[in-house]
C-alpha cells in the first residue's frame, strides 16, 4: 500500500479507505409542490447536497430534518427515504419518474408542480475495502452537516459550488472531478459526526483510538497475511499477552485472533472480486501452505467456499452480509449553485 497514514493514526488509515467505487450521481431539479421516494440500495451510502432552494429529508426511525444550500445528509447503510418540499406531499417512485440519462453514471431528474425550485446532487456510492465496510457498518441511520456552522465552512462551500458547476454542465472530465469531490465530503462528514457523536467513542471507533490496541488494529489491517498471534501482537505494542488479550476483547467485543482471522478472509473475499488470481495463489499470499487449507478456513468463517464467492461477486451476488465484521459460521448517512 502506497499514502497511507501513519501507523499511529489507525483512524486516518480507515478514512483513507473511504474511496468510492460503482458511483452514480443525479442532478435533481424539483419545483413545489414535490416529494420523491428513494428504495433501499442494498449495501450502498446514498448522499445528497442542496445547491439551491430547501427540502425536507426523512428516513424512518430518524426525526425529518430540513436541508438548506450547502447542507451535506449521509444515508450510510442505503435505507429507503423520502425528500419533499413539504410534509404531506405524495411522493413519486425514483425508478417511475422519467429521467434523462447523460451517461451510465449520470442523470438529471426533474419533477414537481412548478413551483418553488429546489437543486440538489444526489449520489449511491460503494465501498469496496473491508476497513470502509467496518466504519460504515457503525454510523447512525443518518448523517447531517450544517456547513454554515462548520469550522471548515469557507473550503465545503468552494467544493459544493464546483460540484454544483460541474454538475450542471458536466465538462470532459466532469463525472471524475464531483466523484473526487464528493470523496472528500462524505469523509469529512463522517469525521464531523466521529467528532460530535458520544456513540463514537466507544466499540471499535473507540478501540482505534486506544494507543496500544489502536496500534495492533493497524498492523492486522495492514497485513493480513501474516500469522499473527496474541504475543506476537502484545510485543508489537509493549503489552504483556495477558493485559493486551483482556483490553483487546473488552474494547472490540471479541478476541484478537478471531478478528484477525476475519480480517484475513475478508481481504480474501476482496482479491477473489478484483484479481484473477488463482486460488492456490491467493493462499500462498495469506499464508496458507495449501489451497485446502486456505478454502476450509474461508469456508468456516465466510459461510461459503471461495470459488462459489467469486462467482457471486462476478454474478452481482453478495457473498457476504454487507460488511466486516461478517457472521461467523463456526462455532466459536441563500444559494451556491
Amino acid at each position: 500500500m502506497t499514502d497511507l497514514p501513519a501507523p499511529d493514526d489507525p483512524l486516518g488509515e480507515a478514512l483513507h479507505f473511504l474511496r468510492m467505487s460503482g458511483t452514480f450521481y443525479c442532478r435533481s431539479e424539483f419545483t413545489a409542490p414535490w416529494a420523491l421516494e428513494l428504495p433501499a440500495f442494498d449495501q450502498c451510502l446514498m448522499f445528497h447536497v442542496v445547491t439551491a432552494g430547501e427540502c425536507l429529508l426523512e428516513v424512518d426511525g430518524v426525526e425529518p430534518r430540513l436541508l438548506r444550500p450547502g447542507d451535506l445528509a449521509l444515508v450510510p447503510h442505503g435505507a429507503g427515504h423520502r425528500l419533499m418540499s413539504h410534509a404531506g406531499v405524495p411522493a413519486g417512485k425514483l425508478l417511475d419518474l422519467p429521467r434523462d440519462a447523460i451517461s451510465n453514471r449520470y442523470e438529471v431528474l426533474r419533477h414537481g408542480e412548478g413551483g418553488a425550485a429546489t437543486t440538489m446532487i444526489c449520489a449511491v456510492v460503494r465501498f469496496d475495502h473491508p476497513a470502509a465496510h467496518q466504519l460504515i457498518r457503525l454510523l447512525p441511520r443518518l448523517i447531517c452537516v450544517d456547513t454554515w456552522k462548520s469550522p471548515e465552512t469557507e473550503w465545503i462551500q468552494s467544493t459544493l459550488r464546483f460540484i454544483a458547476a460541474e454538475a450542471q454542465h458536466l465538462n470532459p472530465g466532469g463525472e471524475t472531478v464531483i466523484t473526487r469531490l464528493a470523496d472528500i465530503l462524505v469523509i469529512q462528514a463522517i469525521r464531523s459526526w466521529i467528532a460530535n457523536a458520544h456513540q463514537a467513542q466507544t466499540g471499535w471507533l473507540g478501540a482505534i483510538r486506544d494507543k496500544q490496541i489502536g496500534r495492533a488494529i493497524t498492523m492486522i489491517h495492514r497485513d493480513p497475511a501474516s500469522n499473527w498471534t496474541v504475543a506476537s501482537l502484545a510485543d508489537e505494542v509493549g503489552m504483556s499477552r495477558s493485559a493486551f488479550s483482556a483490553r483487546f476483547t473488552q474494547l472490540i467485543g471479541e478476541p484478537a485472533m478471531r478478528y484477525a482471522m476475519r480480517w484475513k478472509m475478508q481481504a480474501a473475499l476482496t482479491r477473489l472480486r478484483e484479481t484473477d488470481s488463482s486460488l492456490a495463489e491467493l493462499a500462498s499470499s495469506l499464508g496458507y501452505d495449501s489451497e485446502a487449507a486456505f478454502s476450509r478456513a474461508f469456508k468456516r468463517i465466510m459461510g461459503v467456499a471461495p470459488g462459489a464467492a467469486r462467482r457471486n461477486a462476478r454474478n452481482g451476488a453478495g457473498a457476504d452480509s454487507g460488511g466486516y465484521p461478517l457472521v461467523v459460521q463456526d462455532a466459536t448517512h441563500s444559494e451556491i449553485g
